[in-house]
């Protein structure tokens, strides 16, 4: 790929897999598994949340927004991969690229917002219970939806417009399974000193904004919970329990993923980090939803007994 500046580079080339011969074989069903679960499990919970009226309540509608960012998170990354495995060509178009780095900058953006409000929303129902109903009124979580969004396009533009910015000489190679900014500075052949700095302006604004919200939300419950009787103690650490883990594995894989030296850090190392926090996080949300919620399980019931019912009534008329 000739040429002296960004224009001339046309698609680049990931090296995340090139340590590993014949990486399609051993990597393209296991992808492609991880993506119909995360698919079909985030549409259920979505699906449940619309359909069952026990269900429209702050709570779900925003983990209804976590479902659906999950889906679009793991379809901005991983149909593209699977794809390359079959072609066996790990490449994609300039033009791809940035399209790639501003849906995912904005969904993961999106979804620190969203995580956020869910902690809000604990702090609300178990610090605030007489105020809830106006509190999370559905206007007001309808805006704070909004915001959530708002904030993460906002974020990814940014980058974006800064990742556009970027000369490359002619290197095309990026150390990475996807697009995203901190692989494109370390091919990038021109001053890249503010692409870095906003990089670590937004870690900590973006992401770090949210996560002590997060934070201050449930010390305010803790300190609210170890006031209640056991049994109230019980009831509202379940309903915090799930959102905590999801918190937990976001927050963890985003600490790692953007926090990393840019020097020294091998492609393998940034591929399995990004497939941790890009592939298997979005399809572990609704399992943990799931696994451990009652509400939900007696939707899902709900639904298969319906349809069993519906079905037996089709059969005998």
């Amino acid at each position: 790929m000739g040429g002296r500046n960004q224009t001339q580079v046309v698609e680049f080339v990931f090296l995340g897999f090139s340590s590993i011969p014949n990486s399609h074989i051993y990597f393209f069903l296991p992808f492609l598994t991880i993506y119909l679960v995360t698919v079909l499990g985030n549409l259920m919970i979505f699906t449940l949340i619309q359909l069952d009226s026990s269900l429209r309540t702050p709570m779900y509608y925003f983990l209804s927004h976590l479902s659906f960012l999950d889906i679009c998170i793991s379809s901005v990354t991983v149909p593209k991969i699977l794809v390359n495995f079959l072609r066996q060509r790990q490449t994609i178009s300039y033009n791809q690229c940035m399209a790639q780095m501003f849906f995912l900058i904005s969904f993961t953006g999106t979804e620190a917002g969203v995580l956020a409000i869910m902690a809000y929303d604990r702090y609300a129902a178990i610090c605030k219970p007489l105020h809830y109903s106006r509190l999370m009124s559905p206007k007001v979580c309808t805006i704070l939806a909004l915001a959530s969004w708002i904030w993460g396009a906002l974020d990814s533009a940014l980058h974006t417009a800064l990742s556009t910015t970027l000369s490359f000489c002619g290197v095309n190679q990026i150390p990475h399974i996807l697009c995203d900014v901190p692989p494109l500075i370390r091919i990038a052949c021109n001053d890249a000193h503010i692409n870095e700095m906003t990089v670590s302006i937004a870690s900590y604004f973006v992401a770090g904004g949210p996560f002590l919200f997060i934070i201050l939300s449930y010390s305010l419950i803790l300190s609210s919970v170890l006031k209640m009787a056991s049994a109230g103690k019980r009831k509202a650490f379940s309903t915090c329990a799930s959102h905590l883990i999801v918190v937990v594995i976001y927050y963890g894989n985003a600490l790692v993923n953007y926090n990393r030296s840019s020097a020294g850090d091998s492609p393998e190392n940034s591929t399995w980090v990004s497939i941790m926090y890009c592939i298997v996080a979005p399809m572990l949300n609704p399992l943990i939803y799931s696994l451990r919620n009652k509400e939900v399980k007696g939707a899902l019931k709900k639904v298969v007994r319906s349809q069993k019912t519906s079905t037996h009534h089709h059969a005998t008329s």
